[in-house]
């Protein structure tokens, strides 16, 4: 069964597992937590789970909730929503980052991953559309959103800025 799933004590050990595998950047997805040791991995956890109420968020940034999508009990993906935006946020990553792990791209985890976001964030979003961005380079995540109603509204050089209408 897929299922999101936030961050949370109960699971630190599989949460460190995907953390510390995902690469620094990929397609623009920063992870802070590569390679991390599972011992400085739980104060990291403490952070993730405080700021998604909106606690020890340093200077400019937004509350934001860290979901892992689990096929069963392997997790397979990262979602991050961030619960509002700045203006930083509304021309840059927007409301939403992800990444599915290299072994389960192409399978429809991304799709089905994003919708499943979408259907627990919806409400919480005060603008009437969700905004996120991909780089040009990754067709696939552009294939994603689109998959789950997402269009372009802009460009740039490097990236589409896609929007999806709640």
């Amino acid at each position: 069964m897929l299922y999101l799933k936030a961050a949370n004590y109960e699971d630190a050990e599989s949460e460190w597992l995907f953390q510390h595998s995902i690469p620094e950047d990929e397609n623009g997805f920063i992870n802070d937590y590569h390679g991390i040791s599972r011992e400085d991995f739980g104060g990291a956890l403490d952070t993730i789970i405080a700021q998604s109420r909106g606690e020890q968020l340093p200077e400019g940034y937004v509350p934001q909730t860290v979901y892992y999508l689990r096929d069963d009990e392997t997790i397979v993906g990262t979602f991050h929503f961030r619960h509002f935006l700045t203006e930083a946020l509304a021309e840059g990553s927007g409301h939403i980052g992800y990444y599915i792990a290299p072994g389960y791209r192409g399978k429809g985890y991304g799709t089905q991953g994003l919708k499943l976001l979408l259907e627990e964030i919806r409400d919480a979003v005060a603008e009437e559309e969700i905004y996120l961005r991909v780089k040009k380079s990754n067709p696939a995540s552009l294939k994603v959103m689109k998959n789950n109603g997402g269009y372009i509204h802009h460009e740039d050089g490097e990236n589409y800025y896609v929007r999806i209408p709640k």
